[in-house]
């Protein structure tokens, strides 16, 4: 034991010397193992990640399988993560909860492979399958830690990732109506009704719909036209039903009046 300890105070300050003397590259060449796990150590130690990584790379084939293993494989997910490399750093840590079961670390490492699908989402114009890739494992993870301290901090990124797909989703039916794509329109928006109960982007849909379906029926061959106004009447008692109250009210009515006035006509 003594001996061992020895050793490893030996390991310890040649590894300082080499950071003082700056012999870096000469350790990334060097066959010595034992001391490269020794200066990764101090390297993770003091959040030099860009610099520990290399010798990680070298010496984790190594000592897989291993004593040591254990705590070098979650250093090294860690290394990506604090990187930013997400992408790495969610693979990484998948590979350490699945190969160590049973580690004092399995909840961490779990919940920072969740933190860097979370961080892989992209903003909400852009698409959106890594966001329903986060969403899966954020589900994994409360699903297999459900008394996790962790929790809270899950819910509030599903809930911002789902937020940002209601924003995806109420935009592609904006997008249907700027470019006059009505039917497409319409659809988007009874999609998202029906989709996104709870969201803030609900009443605009409902109203999106209205003057969507307006809008169809003033640009709609003569026989149809008819049967769409009555369509869009019915858009706006829906509209009314759920936000009469709200500040769109107004514009709803301009919309109903021209609809009645433009059925009047075709009388």
């Amino acid at each position: 034991m003594i001996s061992k300890t020895k050793n490893q105070g030996i390991l310890f300050v040649l590894a300082l010397l080499l950071v003082g003397c700056g012999q870096y590259q000469k350790l990334l060449r060097s066959d010595d193992v034992a001391l490269k796990y020794t200066f990764v150590d101090s390297l993770y130690k003091d959040k030099k990640f860009k610099k520990a990584l290399p010798l990680m790379e070298q010496i984790v084939p190594i000592y897989r399988g291993k004593p040591q293993a254990e705590p070098l494989m979650f250093r090294y997910a860690n290394t990506f993560y604090n990187l930013g490399d997400f992408y790495l750093a969610g693979y990484q840590f998948e590979r350490f909860t699945a190969s160590y079961p049973n580690s004092d670390s399995l909840e961490i490492a779990a919940f920072r492979s969740v933190q860097s699908y979370y961080a892989l989402s992209p903003k909400f114009s852009l698409d959106q399958k890594d966001t329903f890739t986060a969403l899966e494992k954020l589900q994994g993870f409360v699903d297999k830690f459900p008394d996790s301290e962790y929790r809270q901090s899950c819910n509030a990124m599903v809930l911002e990732l789902k937020s940002k797909l209601e924003r995806k989703d109420f935009d592609i039916a904006q997008q249907y109506l700027r470019i006059s794509d009505y039917k497409a329109a319409i659809n988007a928006y009874e999609n998202f009704i029906k989709d996104h109960p709870g969201s803030i982007y609900r009443k605009d849909a409902y109203f999106g719909r209205l003057e969507a379906a307006f809008m169809l029926a003033e640009n709609s061959v003569s026989y149809l036209i008819k049967e769409r106004l009555e369509a869009a009447q019915k858009h706006y008692q829906s509209f009314l039903k759920n936000y009469g109250d709200s500040d769109k009210r107004g514009a709803a009515e301009e919309l109903l009046l021209k609809i009645k006035t433009r059925l009047e006509s075709l009388s």
